[in-house]
């Protein structure tokens, strides 16, 4: 079993930024991929950006447009996603996933693959 606790999120104003963490704990298996995913109310689950613990490569979302960006810190078991230049088109439930069978490639952004969820961190936007 992987435990996965976000925090972070909050009530920012359009424009600004937040930084999101997700620490993991349990059976982290190295070769997990880790993902940042986010759902608005009525809206399906979107993936945003996804990372592994052994392999520099990243993938994002294409709609992120460079201003998001997910790293990591191997030896706290945590990855983190920075968000700048929020719109209140950005408010959702922002949650972190991990799987030790998926690879770091297009599989990445089905939130199907992904084995291990944390509760969500609220992240709202004013205008």
């Amino acid at each position: 079993q992987v435990q996965l606790v976000e925090s972070g999120g909050g009530l920012v104003q359009a424009g600004g930024s937040l930084r999101l963490a997700c620490e993991a704990s349990g059976r982290t298996f190295t070769s997990t991929v880790m993902a940042w995913f986010r759902q608005a109310p009525g809206k399906e689950r979107e993936f945003l950006a996804a990372t592994s613990w052994t392999r520099a490569s990243i993938i994002y979302a294409d709609s992120l447009k460079g201003r998001f960006a997910i790293f990591k810190d191997n030896t706290k078991h945590a990855v983190y996603l920075q968000m700048n230049g929020l719109s209140p088109e950005d408010t959702a439930l922002y949650y972190c996933a991990a799987s030790p069978r998926l690879s770091l490639n297009s599989d990445s952004l089905d939130p199907s693959g992904y084995d291990y969820w944390g509760q969500g961190t609220q992240v709202t936007v004013s205008p």
